[in-house]
């Protein structure tokens, strides 16, 4: 078996950026808004349910959040789910 000598590349600290992807700065902040999200609601226990009865906020958009489906998802948005409305 040959060992095959590896190479080391530093990243960016933006993934969307180093592999080039277009908005990557604002997949990047998306990102970091769904973990806290994310984070929010599994340090709380809350069900997607319990979220929007707590926020107003569509149930459907803390799933998409949690599947990391950010397509249909803006900035302000997820800035609305945070601040809990």
């Amino acid at each position: 078996m040959k060992k095959e000598e590896l190479e080391i590349i530093r990243g960016s600290g933006n993934i969307y950026r180093d592999f080039d992807m277009a908005d990557a700065d604002v997949r990047q902040l998306k990102a970091i808004l769904a973990a806290e999200i994310i984070k929010t609601l599994d340090r709380d226990g809350l069900s997607v349910r319990k979220a929007q009865s707590l926020t107003g906020i569509d149930a459907g958009d803390f799933s998409r959040v949690r599947n990391a489906d950010f397509r249909r998802i803006s900035v302000e948005r997820l800035m609305a789910m945070i601040n809990g409305r």
